[in-house]
């Protein structure tokens, strides 16, 4: 089932002719004897206590909302949004602004304006990162990382074929915490070759037991393309504990192979010819 967000931005967005998929043919029809497949059991939904519907109902404006953020929008643009849908709800819409009419006008606001959100977040976060490579102990690589040790490890340093246990907290500059390993009172294992370059590389700067704080542009983390909790063009901002460099599996014990037999006619392994049969 589709979520609440994917449905209002297929609603209010869906373009004629815009980013769409070719016609696909119609399956044949299946015939009336034929045993269609059992649709996988849903699982039932508990009815709405006393008061939920209300709180329920919240939610959907806040998960409308979040579709809305990709436009930037400010308060008084908001108020014409607000207009939009009170005139729907009564029926009173204006014909010729239906989003089928105004597609592609909507797609082009849309573009615009996630061009202005990333060109306002780059500006953001390079004014940040040149903050933070002033702050005492950070140590800025040729990458753009800045890293800063909070507390000195006495371990092994990870290497970038490892694996690591680690506790995290991520941030955006602004103090939005966006994934923390300490709210799920568990750590976490990355491969370093299957994490974000300023991970890769900020890790392998740690000893086992250390603390650190990376500072990772854009760049070095999820680029202008972000992620859904990080808009595009953020610098980031990771609190580190290295627990463990986890083991390597052991490898499985290969059994002794007996010494191969040379072929009649052929030399043997050593190299020396075998004997020739008396005549």
């Amino acid at each position: 089932m589709r979520t609440l967000p994917t449905l209002c931005l297929l609603a209010a967005f869906a373009l004629p002719g815009a980013a769409q998929e070719p016609p696909k043919k119609e399956a044949p029809p299946v015939p009336p004897t034929a045993v269609r497949p059992a649709r996988p059991a849903v699982a039932p939904v508990a009815p709405l206590g006393p008061g939920e519907e209300d709180q329920a109902l919240y939610a959907v404006g806040l998960s409308i909302w979040q579709s809305l953020k990709v436009f930037d929008l400010t308060p008084a643009e908001f108020e014409h949004v607000k207009r939009g849908l009170v005139e729907a709800a009564a029926g009173k819409s204006a014909p010729d602004l239906t989003p089928e009419a105004y597609g592609p006008k909507i797609q082009a606001l849309v573009q615009g304006r996630v061009q202005r959100r990333l060109e306002k977040e780059t500006a953001r976060s390079t004014e940040y990162l040149a903050k933070a490579e002033q702050e005492p102990g950070a140590v800025k690589s040729a990458s753009g990382l800045i890293y800063r040790e909070v507390a000195a490890g006495t371990g092994e340093s990870p290497q970038p074929t490892d694996t690591v246990k680690v506790h995290y907290r991520g941030t955006l500059i602004d103090g939005t915490e966006f994934d923390s390993s300490f709210k799920r009172d568990a750590p976490a294992q990355f491969h370093l070759g299957g994490v974000i370059k300023c991970w890769s590389e900020g890790l392998q700067k740690m000893k086992v037991g250390g603390k650190a704080r990376l500072v990772c542009p854009a760049s070095i983390a999820y680029g202008d393309r972000g992620r859904p909790a990080i808009p595009g063009g953020a610098a980031l901002i990771f609190d580190v504990e290295l627990i463990e460099i986890v083991p390597a599996p052991a490898a499985a014990a290969v059994p002794p192979t007996a010494p191969a037999v040379p072929a009649p006619g052929t030399t043997s392994t050593s190299g020396a010819k075998p004997p020739e049969k008396p005549e």
